[in-house]
């Protein structure tokens, strides 16, 4: 397996502390606080480490409330909130020197039939069509400044292609909408509660660079960007080692909060995931 996706899984492999806290190493990302996307994956980790087998998360709501320090670990309690015939809830709260620093709920359910409909795929290039320069690991991140390039090099257990590229060195306004190419570099081991997880953890990845999208013009050095909530909502059973598309919108931006929202396709068009985040983005100085 790649190495750094090993790492990954390493990363969402929780410690047993106690009876229901778990507790989850971290990563320096390159930005001042724990990536948010490995909060997700790690709470949602630990809250399956509770329920039945045969329940499978379905949506979760989470609070980022303080910025998480990379050089230590984060613990995670787990509230056993509901255990019902068909759906379990979890409430999640992760804790660093003695604060919290983020919270969870999430639902889980097990498998049943009944109605679908969704809306359809947007029409974009295949991954194949696009070429290598709008991959993240080489032509972009060699081009960013060093504590962003970090935390992309970071991102490196995943391959991302962009179907509108835009490098924020080129300072070019373009419309709050973008969509996205992505897959784990390696082959995944066949747990659906593990590619739920990684799933989560990539989530976070675009949803407030769309919302800043239109104002690269107007950014410079003295922004500071930061999740407050993430929201996210598991459709259908997905693998992260094939190709998912998230289409990304930012309808909104006001009072120093950007409002993002993703959907997430697999290659042959089904919806299986949707996201929501809602992010501070404001200037110094």
């Amino acid at each position: 397996m790649d190495s750094r996706l090993a790492d990954l899984l390493r990363l969402l492999t929780l410690e047993r502390v106690d009876a229901d806290t778990y507790r989850g190493d971290s990563r320096d990302m390159g930005s001042p606080q724990v990536y948010g996307g490995q909060v997700l994956g790690q709470a949602l980790r630990a809250a399956y480490a509770t329920v039945a087998p045969d329940h499978f998360a379905h949506s979760l709501h989470a609070y980022f409330l303080r910025r998480g320090d990379f050089n230590a670990p984060i613990d995670y309690c787990v509230d056993r909130a509901r255990d019902g015939h068909s759906f379990s809830a979890r409430r999640v709260t992760a804790m660093q020197h003695g604060e919290q620093i983020f919270n969870l709920s999430a639902s889980f359910h097990i498998a049943l039939a009944g109605l679908e409909h969704q809306l359809p795929m947007p029409d974009v290039p295949a991954p194949e069509e696009l070429d290598s320069s709008v991959a993240v690991p080489e032509a972009m991140v060699a081009r960013l400044p060093i504590r962003v390039r970090a935390f992309y090099d970071q991102m490196r257990p995943f391959e991302f292609r962009f179907c509108q590229p835009v490098l924020p060195q080129e300072r070019q306004a373009s419309p709050p909408l973008q969509s996205i190419w992505f897959r784990s570099m390696d082959r995944m081991p066949d747990e659906d509660a593990l590619h739920r997880c990684l799933l989560a953890y990539a989530s976070d990845f675009g949803l407030l660079g769309t919302a800043v999208r239109p104002h690269l013009r107007d950014l410079g050095e003295n922004v500071f960007m930061a999740s407050i909530d993430h929201a996210m909502w598991f459709h259908r059973a997905a693998r992260v080692d094939d190709w998912l598309l998230y289409h990304l919108d930012s309808p909104v931006a006001a009072g120093a909060r950007a409002f993002a929202r993703g959907a997430i396709f697999s290659r042959d068009g089904r919806l299986v995931a949707s996201a929501a985040q809602e992010g501070l983005i404001r200037l110094l100085g």
